[in-house]
């Protein structure tokens, strides 16, 4: 539809006339905007550059920096976040700010027909609530929105008829009012999902991790925190928070500023090469430009920290990693061509499951996850729970449950898999309560500060 994928067969048309754009370029001539789920910002220029990238006004031969701010502003009011400073470079931004700028370069061009692929994927609350709106608006105008999500509530708040796509084709049709999510989700699955959140009994073991008092700049403020073997701990949280912060302060990604650091009862470097090392993985919730590497194959991305394991007689073969990732795609149930297929040609619920097989791999015994079901499918969010019950739960003597610290914007997923659950708000950590005496509600209350007025 957006012109960035020529079709095999098949014919489009708009407003009765034939339509086959042969880029992204002569979609948007014809009125076609689209917003991508993973992100095609320019992370070298500035927020004001890429909202109107391609579309520059002119004074004469230059461009006409006073309307480009101007443009640009109206185009975040337009979106309801006005505070998105126009200078910044689109690198500086965090995941939610660049799908808004994102968003925001959709409304600056204006359109016919506007299409969202997981746009709230990174948004917290109050910006989705925004969006929707927006959405509203632009529906009242006449234009039409395609709004792909695995959210079903959101398929239920926006949509006037909802289409279901399964394997590349349309599995059934349901108009808004006959919507039923357990029906959408059979369409979606090709099953039925009774359990959604499988959580099989569970022993605490000792402690694996120990913070005390963490901080880092700017974000990080004060968490005390500890993770015992065979639980769950979930972080929740407004997005700006401090919560993605967290884990990458106790990963060794960012720096520490102060506090206290026990892995296994004992002090380690914070450094990334130490956590692997300690036995700790972590997932980023930018699988695209953190979490893999683009341009290796499946098995690469697999086995990547590991490759010594993996060496025999100081040879390492590519066969040899292929054999290897083989298992852990069979685990998982990755749907991909083969071990050498590279990963950026995956979707992002079978790309979400490689960097998951790369924990798994390295036999980690502390996971730190960071929206670890953004932008999935209901199927392979299933499948990720179903591992994630595994790792944690009681079952064979052999093998020690592992511990996990989990980041979500999504409250039903927190309150059914995890054990304990933090508030993360303004980079101060609340304590871990049991998810069992918190709700959404209460859960939210607490992130907004409203308990505490």
């Amino acid at each position: 539809l957006s012109g960035a994928i020529q079709p095999d067969e098949g014919s489009m048309e708009i407003e009765g006339a034939t339509y086959c754009p042969r880029n992204p370029r002569e979609a948007r001539i014809r009125g076609i905007a689209m917003v991508h789920q993973e992100l095609s910002l320019a992370p070298n220029l500035t927020v004001a550059e890429n909202i109107l990238l391609g579309s520059e006004p002119r004074k004469g031969w230059l461009i006409d920096q006073d309307e480009l701010r101007n443009k640009s502003q109206a185009a975040l009011r337009g979106i309801g976040r006005p505070d998105i400073t126009l200078n910044a470079p689109a690198r500086n931004l965090n995941p939610a700010e660049q799908q808004l700028v994102e968003i925001a370069r959709s409304v600056a061009l204006g359109c016919k027909i506007f299409i969202l692929d997981e746009p709230t994927s990174s948004l917290d609350k109050e910006d989705t609530d925004k969006l929707f709106s927006l959405l509203q608006s632009l529906k009242a105008e006449g234009v039409s929105v395609i709004y792909i999500t695995h959210a079903l509530e959101e398929v239920e708040a926006l949509a006037d008829k909802c289409t279901v796509l399964r394997d590349g084709g349309v599995t059934g049709e349901i108009t808004g009012i006959d919507f039923d999510a357990e029906k959408v989700v059979a369409l979606m699955a090709g099953r039925d999902i009774k359990n959604p959140y499988p959580k099989s009994a569970r022993v605490q073991g000792e402690p694996l991790l120990e913070i005390n008092n963490l901080a880092s700049s700017p974000l990080l403020k004060r968490a005390s925190l500890s993770v015992h073997r065979g639980e769950i701990i979930g972080i929740a949280g407004l997005v700006g928070s401090g919560r993605t912060a967290l884990l990458r302060t106790l990963f060794g990604l960012d720096p520490l500023a102060k506090g206290e650091i026990k892995i296994n009862g004992h002090a380690s470097p914070n450094l990334p090469c130490a956590r692997w090392e300690s036995g700790i993985g972590f997932l980023s919730e930018s699988r695209s430009t953190e979490g893999l590497a683009q341009n290796l194959s499946v098995a690469q991305n697999i086995c990547l920290p590991g490759l010594s394991r993996l060496t025999r007689n100081s040879v390492l073969t590519e066969n040899t990693i292929e054999q290897e990732a083989e298992t852990w795609i069979k685990s998982l149930g990755i749907r991909c061509d083969s071990p050498s297929q590279e990963v950026a040609q995956l979707s992002g619920g079978n790309q979400q499951k490689v960097a998951l097989a790369r924990l798994l791999f390295m036999e980690v015994d502390l996971l730190f996850l960071d929206e670890p079901t953004r932008g999935i499918d209901v199927g392979a969010k299933q499948g990720i729970y179903e591992w994630i019950n595994r790792l944690t739960k009681h079952a064979d003597p052999n093998q020690k449950p592992c511990g996990i610290l989990m980041v979500s914007s999504y409250l039903p997923e927190l309150l059914g898999i995890c054990d304990r659950i933090a508030v993360m708000r303004d980079g101060i950590l609340g304590p871990a309560l049991p998810a069992s005496s918190l709700s959404e509600h209460s859960i939210l209350m607490e992130a907004t500060g409203v308990s505490a007025a």
